[in-house]
């Protein structure tokens, strides 16, 4: 496959691991960085051996010609840099979520298809290793069609202690956690009917709310009920591992605590181990997540490289982003939503 030179949009906290994943795949070469505070992106090419550093994204595209963009920056930006990407007709990678608002998202995706330039989603948490070892499992049938399943990412992890400015954000866990595991839900039980969510604000001081539930209704006839929370002390409160567990009219299988698969059928429960790949420029403590941002950049690249589509293309993402909305319309008239 021809190498593609690409570019990155904000070097913030992630933009660190992006970086690092992007050099685990080969076809990509990292051409140019930019950010508004230049010496964020200095510190970064310093680091990752030289790349451009720019504090003008219109610069950067003029003189540098990237195959493509990845934008690392505030969801509040995210719509600036994708139309300037289209009126230079580069291909755009957006971290989730892609844009604050549908209409927004809408209007992002129409701008590229105008200009036929290719808009896909960072979403990388479909893309961890026991997650896609599950799926594997329930396309192979092993146990039946699916009745019923549970998404857990409940946990007691002091994210306001890291990141202060949550603590304002109106539209918080759903927004922000929700934006991963609904499209995790798409991803192993297919399209929902509707949707009801109920959500609570635990923490002290805090404007948006820090756990939710969210029973959907697969267009299957499933039931999937998605619970989030940063304020859950539970014995196995292994940030950020997320729980699963399905029922199916053959048998069952369970996502547990350690990367533990569980499959259960009439005869037999089988257990093992699916660990993520080690990077050494990963930290431990995220490492689920710092690999599935390698397995989810092959994925992309290739889609560029092929032009096909991704399996986050902006276009399912959209998918995602309006159950989120649906999800907090259904909190705020305490109603069920129909959502296709």
């Amino acid at each position: 496959m021809k190498e593609l030179r690409f570019a990155i949009i904000g070097t913030g906290f992630w933009a660190r691991y992006q970086l690092a994943a992007w050099r685990e795949v080969p076809g990509a070469r990292c051409v140019a960085l930019y950010n508004r505070t230049r010496a964020k992106a200095e510190a970064l090419a310093r680091e990752f051996g030289g790349p451009a550093v720019y504090d003008d994204a219109e610069q950067l595209l003029q003189r540098e010609k990237p195959d493509f963009i990845d934008i690392i920056t505030d969801v509040d930006t995210h719509s600036r840099f994708v139309h300037l990407a289209a009126a230079y007709t580069t291909p755009v990678i957006c971290q989730k979520p892609m844009a604050p608002s549908i209409a927004e998202a809408e209007k992002m995706i129409a701008v590229c298809s105008a200009e036929n330039v290719p808009l896909s989603v960072h979403e990388n948490w479909r893309w961890q290793t026991p997650i896609r070892e599950l799926k594997k499992v329930l396309d192979a049938g092993v146990i039946g069609p699916v009745f019923r399943a549970r998404i857990d990412y409940c946990n007691s992890f002091p994210v306001f202690d890291n990141q202060p400015f949550l603590k304002t954000v109106e539209q918080f866990i759903i927004a922000d956690m929700g934006s991963h595991i609904l499209d995790l839900a798409r991803f192993l039980f297919g399209e929902a009917a509707r949707l009801y969510a109920q959500t609570h604000q635990i923490t002290p001081g805090i404007a948006g709310e820090d756990v939710a539930s969210v029973m959907l209704r697969m267009q299957s006839g499933a039931t999937v009920v998605v619970n989030l929370s940063y304020a859950s002390r539970v014995e196995h409160d292994r940030f950020p591992e997320t729980f699963i567990h399905v029922e199916g009219e053959l048998g069952s299988v369970e996502l547990a605590p350690n990367c533990r698969l569980r499959v259960t059928t009439e005869s037999v429960t089988e257990t093992r181990r699916c660990p993520p790949p080690d990077y050494d420029w990963g930290d431990p403590r995220y490492a689920l997540v710092h690999s599935s941002i390698v397995a989810c950049h092959r994925n992309l690249l290739n889609a560029l490289q092929t032009n096909t589509a991704p399996e986050t293309s902006a276009a399912d993402n959209l998918k995602t982003l309006k159950l989120v909305q649906a999800a907090y319309d259904s909190a705020c008239t305490k109603q069920a939503v129909e959502t296709f």
